[in-house]
């Protein structure tokens, strides 16, 4: 399967507060992962690249934006927001301006979890 047929999916958070890193770590954990945090100052932006894993990326505070150009998507994660990314996809980010937290996990490949749903398509807002 190329990498530009595998679903990228996005998760919302739906819950009344925000995650905390313990709820975060224990969720990943569930699944097998091996969660880790990292964080990026106010408008961090990483160039558009793909890796030979998958990735699970939540966001625990702050913001980020995530540019797949292949499907010409752009999607933007709040606090509790979840982004499963296949092995291969090409995929840029960009912290908000008030910078970011988040919890980030390898995936064995294919970036396929469980309860995700695909994205819909989104235009590129003013790039």
């Amino acid at each position: 399967m190329s990498a530009s047929s595998q679903r990228i999916s996005i998760r919302k958070w739906s819950g009344g507060q925000h995650p905390s890193y313990s709820t975060v770590t224990r969720m990943l954990e569930a699944e097998g992962l091996r969660p880790f945090r990292w964080n990026d100052p106010a408008n961090r932006q990483y160039p558009v690249r793909s890796h030979g894993y998958g990735k699970v990326l939540m966001v625990l505070e702050g913001a980020l934006e995530l540019t797949f150009p292949d499907q010409n998507q752009v999607v933007k994660l709040s606090p509790g927001d979840r982004a499963d990314i296949p092995a291969g996809v090409r995929h840029g980010v960009i912290a908000s301006g008030r910078g970011v937290t988040c919890i980030e996990a390898a995936t064995s490949g294919n970036g396929s979890t469980r309860r995700t749903q695909e994205i819909p398509p989104v235009k590129p807002q003013g790039r």
